[in-house]
């Protein structure tokens, strides 16, 4: 790799962009706490990409770490690219001009690595624009030299074959010190003149969390395993202690602070649960510590706890008492944003005086005991009374729950238990201030996930999906509980991630021939198009519906166990328990 000429894009942008666009706060950077370096003066650049909008990747916590993290190396740079929403798509193809980082304005090309976060299966097709719309090839082995080395990181590295084709390298598992090492290796080899290929065969030779398509055929064999990078000294891992502040309203506009890393509960849909282990925790001064930081660099009147599950971090009242001991008299609330109902929930809402009391969030999943059971999330109805009980009591006047539809063992009477749990949860209320509670009720379709115990599961057909929306509907207004509000997750959306998620390279082809027919922003209901994904799964012989409802043997190599995550046999053990658990 040779020394990058840098193309600055500052003229065209600020003459022939930003005046025609929607809204162009996106666009500009500058925010207060971003970092900008002199491109032309560092070893090496990097491009930190988030297929999605402005809005939505200021809110990732992931990306800014990474941000953090790269800026502090000495002679390296990293500069943020989200994706141009459609008006300003059109604008930049119209005018020839090539997407750009926000701190420089630098074309996408200039730099040396371009980095995206993979949060999701729907987001391939924006990866695929962004990178037309830098005016580079989309696939790997038609990019040349000079070209930026392609790395994907984030919890779709799990299961990347079915964009193996598009990438030059994944970075499997947690990403801060990980980052560092790729970093000082490639700028090392670039330095020294080496080669692109070279460099990423010694990549692959040398980490383990790094998967390099080109070396490691996902096609022929899963003998060369890879393995996820982990972050063991969780307490000091890197964290940006002065995150940007967005111009334009983000997702969420708070100081998210992960104080554990892992999950206790293991629930078997999960692949977040099994892929992020093992458990780590964050000490408590370690995180007021954070917190009073980012408040202080940002001015946030809201707090987030972030975790898989908050309420199981072991000394959770102490840090609850000691955050509010120092923002009390700031107007700064405490959000708990991931809660499980259990026995220690039945004391949260007394320990959270602090907390901002519009709603509390609980992903129930179940509405059943023995459903609850097969999925290894053994919650019982008494304690989730409980919890609600106590938290109206301690001010909470609304839940937001979230079910799963279509998980193995499930019956219609399942479905319909959704209905009649939702309705007595808010019918507690009466027991505090003889008023009903307002229940808003989110459902999700059960997806199958690699590196899961269900993972070798088939997804239920979009027919059993639809007679349950209406059963839920009719169920509701049967009840007449006008007090439930129930949102659906778009089904053609799960059923297309359940066929992706679970792909091999094969899928690389439809990927390709959705994005040239249009696709994109396909997490986006207004943009969605699921005859666009159909077309292209036909175009290539290969059948939606049939992908997704697949079933896998235990013998088989499956497209993705090379790829980080537990071994098989845990997973089958888990698998075998769920089985028992709905044969009995």
């Amino acid at each position: 790799m040779n020394k990058k000429k840098v193309i600055i894009l500052n003229e065209a942008v600020e003459n022939d962009f930003l005046p025609f666009v929607q809204q162009p706060g996106r666009y500009i950077g500058g925010e207060i706490n971003q970092i900008k370096k002199d491109l032309s003066q560092c070893d090496l650049t990097v491009a930190l990409c988030f297929p999605d909008v402005y809005e939505v990747g200021m809110s990732h916590t992931g990306l800014s770490i990474i941000y953090d993290i790269l800026n502090k190396m000495d002679s390296v740079a990293a500069e943020r690219v989200f994706c141009p929403w459609t008006d300003a798509e059109e604008v930049l193809r119209q005018k020839n001009i090539s997407l750009f980082s926000l701190e420089s304005k630098a074309s996408l090309g200039s730099f040396d690595i371009v980095g995206f976060s993979l949060t999701n299966e729907l987001c391939y097709t924006n990866v695929l624009n962004m990178l037309d719309m830098s005016g580079l090839k989309i696939r790997s082995s038609e990019r040349n030299e000079e070209d930026p080395i392609i790395v994907g990181g984030g919890g779709m590295s799990n299961c990347c074959e079915p964009v193996a084709d598009f990438f030059d390298m994944f970075v499997l598992g947690e990403g801060e010190e990980a980052i560092v090492e790729l970093a000082n290796l490639v700028k090392e080899k670039k330095n020294a003149g080496v080669s692109k290929k070279e460099i990423l065969w010694e990549i692959s030779d040398k980490f383990d969390w790094a998967y390099v398509p080109i070396v490691q055929d996902g096609r022929k064999t899963s003998n060369d395993r890879r393995h996820n990078a982990v972050v063991k000294d969780f307490d000091n891992a890197s964290v940006s202690l002065t995150p940007i502040v967005p111009f334009v309203q983000a997702v969420h506009e708070r100081v998210s602070v992960e104080i554990m890393r892992g999950c206790p509960g293991r629930c078997r849909f999960c692949q977040a649960s099994f892929c992020r282990r093992p458990i780590r925790y964050r000490s408590v001064e370690r995180i007021v510590e954070i917190a009073k930081e980012c408040y202080k660099s940002t001015g946030y009147d809201t707090v987030s706890l972030l975790s898989l599950s908050s309420a199981e971090y072991p000394e959770l009242e102490k840090l609850t008492e000691s955050l509010h001991e120092y923002f009390k008299d700031k107007h700064v609330g405490i959000s708990l944003p991931s809660l499980r109902v259990d026995k220690q929930l039945k004391m949260l809402p007394e320990l959270m005086s602090s907390v901002r009391k519009g709603g509390i969030t609980i992903a129930v999943e179940a509405a059943s005991e023995k459903l609850r059971s097969i999925v290894n999330k053994p919650i019982k109805d008494e304690d989730l009374f409980a919890a609600a009980e106590a938290a109206y009591r301690a001010g909470w006047q609304q839940f937001k729950l979230y079910f799963m539809v279509g998980l193995p063992g499930e019956t219609l009477d399942d479905v319909k238990r959704i209905v009649h749990l939702s309705y007595e949860l808010a019918r507690i209320r009466k027991k505090v201030d003889n008023k009903t509670g307002n229940i808003n009720v989110a459902i999700s379709w059960f997806v199958p996930k690699a590196h899961t115990p269900f993972g070798w599961l088939g997804q239920k057909p979009r027919e059993y999906f639809e007679q349950a929306k209406r059963l839920i509907l009719d169920e509701k207004r049967e009840m007449r509980a006008r007090f439930l509000m129930f949102k659906f997750h778009n089904i053609n959306s799960s059923v297309l991630e359940s066929a992706i998620g679970r792909g091999d390279r094969k899928l690389s082809d439809v990927i390709e021939a959705a994005w040239r027919d249009g696709a994109k922003f396909d997490l986006w209901d207004e943009c969605f198009n699921v005859e666009i994904w159909q077309k292209a799964f036909e175009q290539s012989g290969l059948d939606l519906d049939a992908l997704a409802q697949r079933e896998f043997t235990t013998e088989e190599i499956l497209p993705w166990e090379h790829l980080g995550g537990p071994e098989k046999g845990y997973l089958l053990k888990h698998l075998k328990h769920s089985k028992e658990i709905i044969d009995n």
